[in-house]
Formats: structure tokens, sequence, C-alpha cells
């Protein structure tokens, strides 16, 4: 295989491997937070002014880029709802599988019906 056989967004992928935030648009970001949170909320969490005063994703889109400092800081608290997402979520699909009763084994189906019932294959002249 060539790196031209390789797409353009895996390539984009391989460069940055150790990056979360790598091929995600800072606009996705603040929606992504704005889906989550209120504009209350998101000033609690970060306190900005775009997040105060008349509130909007352009305005805000405009402020963050042109302040990294401040960008940073929503960049961290995307990261951090993420990481909350992913826990919460591993929490949820741990107590949703059902664990084994204590002192019982957990028997697999038997895809092929194999199992053989009493009385049900083999001769009943080798019986005895």
């Amino acid at each position: 295989m060539t790196e031209n056989d390789i797409p353009a967004d895996e390539k984009e992928v391989r460069q940055q491997p150790n990056n979360p935030l790598h091929g995600i648009t800072l606009e996705k970001i603040l929606t992504t937070l704005r889906a989550h949170y209120s504009w209350k909320e998101l000033n609690q969490r970060v306190e900005l002014n775009c997040f105060f005063s008349h509130p909007s994703i352009k305005s805000s889109l405009t402020f963050l880029r042109k302040n990294d400092w401040a960008r940073k800081k929503v960049e961290n608290l995307y990261l951090e709802l993420l990481a909350s997402l992913k826990d919460s979520s591993a929490a949820q699909s741990n107590a949703t599988t059902p664990a084994p009763a204590p002192g019982k084994k957990h028997v697999k189906p038997d895809p092929a019906g194999a199992r053989k019932i009493r009385g049900q294959g083999g001769s009943s002249a080798n019986r005895g």
C-alpha cells in the first residue's frame, strides 16, 4: 500500500494521532458545548464576555478566533465534556449488562441444537 492509496482524511489523522481536537472545527466545538450547556452555564464554566453579553455562536466564534487564550479555555471545556460523556456512557453500559447470579454458570445457547434429548437419538436396543 502506497501513500497515495490512503484516503486524505486518514492521512490527517495519522499526522496528529495524539491530538483529540484534530479535525474538529471551533464552530463544532462551540455548537456542541451550546447544545449541552446554556449560555449562562457556559459563562459560569468559562468566564468570557462573549458568553454573557448578547451571546451568539457567530460573535463567540469571532472572539475565540482572535483570542487564543480564550479558545484554549473553550477547547479544554469541550475535552472535559467529552470525557464526562464517555465516562457516563461507560457506566451506563456496565449497569445495563446483567451479571450472572452468584454461584451460577453462564450457559451459552446451543446454536445448532446439537444436544441430544434423552430418548431421541441412538437405538433403544443398546439400552439394556
